[in-house]
């Protein structure tokens, strides 16, 4: 085995079992990885890069844990999102902005006070605007142009 060690979330990423780090850790915090037969639940912890490494359970369908949230409430509530113009507020990640495209929505305003976090593959999606560096409170109608037919909500405030 080579001496050679790596994070265990960029490991499985490079190993392609895994498209991105967040949806890594997200298993490997769930306690659905294993490597050489030991369960592993620290994203950061340096493995070898020969090691046997095991995926045990079905990914996640989003980028994020936020999306299988959101996708309950759809169903429990029989929200139908076709063809509607939706928000995420407190989109982080973007779990919740990747139910809402999974489940037809044309168009998402996604918003958040952070930046950087929000996955590629939908900050390149056409039907989504990426609204990062923005807080909630200070946005007016005119910022997004168009009614809003369903908003999601998944924040915390700071005291």
């Amino acid at each position: 085995m080579s001496g050679k060690k790596e994070r265990l979330d960029i490991l499985l990423v490079d190993k392609g079992i895994f498209t991105s780090r967040e949806r890594a850790k997200a298993s490997i915090m769930a306690g659905k990885i294993f490597v050489e037969g030991r369960r592993v639940d620290k994203a950061g912890e340096k493995v070898s890069i020969d090691s046997e490494i095991i995926f045990k359970g079905e990914e996640i369908p989003y980028v994020s844990r936020g999306g299988l949230k959101l996708e309950k409430a759809i169903k429990e509530f029989g929200v139908n999102l076709e063809d509607k113009v939706c928000m995420d507020i407190g989109a982080s990640t973007g779990g919740f902005t990747d139910c809402m495209l999974q489940n037809n929505a044309k168009k998402v305003f996604s918003i958040d006070v952070g930046y950087g976090q929000f996955a590629w593959k939908l900050r390149t999606d056409p039907r989504v605007v990426c609204m990062e560096r923005t807080n909630i409170r200070y946005v007016t109608p005119e910022d997004i142009g168009e009614k809003v037919d369903f908003a999601s909500i998944d924040v915390s405030f700071i005291s």
